[in-house]
């Protein structure tokens, strides 16, 4: 598959780069690509492209706060998680997600 996704928690620090972090091994793991943007409390790193967000599968929100730029998505495969499933069990994620979209 082709991800594409936003990691963001309240804090904007720990859980967010913890998600985008475990995400990103479980996807190479896997044999995925991957691009997380994360939105946290210096800003917005990363940053999705356009072109990024064409040639995804299915876009990942991992985030326990509201995160600016969801209407870039339109269209796509979305699936929002809160980060600590993320966290958690990422493998496990990707795959269902995989199976559920038919991937």
């Amino acid at each position: 598959m082709k991800i594409v996704g936003i990691a963001a928690c309240t804090s904007g620090i720990a859980h967010t780069y913890i998600a985008k972090e475990k995400l990103v091994k479980a996807a190479q793991a896997l044999n995925h690509t991957i691009h997380i943007e994360t939105q946290g409390t210096i800003g917005t790193e990363n940053e999705l492209s356009a072109k990024d967000i064409a040639a995804a599968d299915v876009v990942i929100i991992a985030a326990d706060i509201k995160v600016g730029g969801k209407e870039r998505f339109q269209g796509k495969r979305l699936v929002e998680v809160p980060t600590h499933i993320v966290i958690k069990s990422p493998k496990a994620l990707l795959n269902k997600i995989q199976a559920e979209l038919g991937l």
